[in-house]
């Protein structure tokens, strides 16, 4: 019978994975509406852009949203994965979007930590938190 070999610690000299980005797949059909919603909506600035293919970066960390052949329809789980946007100011941005018609499931509150969340959903169900990051103190 074979045995499992050891677990091997990382080496000192390899770093840890850091996140690179996040992908939203949705289907052909729902993929203008999503792109649209990110890009007019939110007013995300697309970093490439080309059919069935959209992305937005901060930094080295990118959101892409493309269409995957797999996916169909709305998404089944929304709270499952959370897409944090930092704004810097929660009553304008969230008072901007609820004028456009987006709904929220929570409007802004404070939260404990000092910072202030918002919660909505973009149009294929998945879940987004608007964060205002608490004032560093001068």
């Amino acid at each position: 019978m074979s045995r499992a070999p050891p677990a091997r610690t990382r080496p000192l000299s390899e770093k840890p994975p850091v996140p690179a980005g996040v992908i939203i797949w949705t289907e052909a059909s729902r993929f203008d509406t999503l792109a649209a919603f990110y890009t007019d909506t939110l007013g995300l600035q697309p970093i490439s852009s080309r059919p069935g293919h959209v992305a937005f970066a901060h930094g080295s960390f990118r959101l892409t949203i493309g269409v995957h052949n797999e996916v169909q329809g709305r998404a089944t789980d929304p709270l499952r994965v959370m897409i944090n946007l930092a704004v810097q100011d929660i009553s304008s941005t969230s008072g901007r979007l609820a004028a456009q018609g987006v709904p929220f499931l929570r409007t802004p509150e404070l939260e404990p930590w000092g910072g202030w969340i918002a919660t909505l959903c973009d149009p294929d169900g998945n879940t987004i938190q608007l964060l205002q990051l608490p004032q560093e103190p001068t």
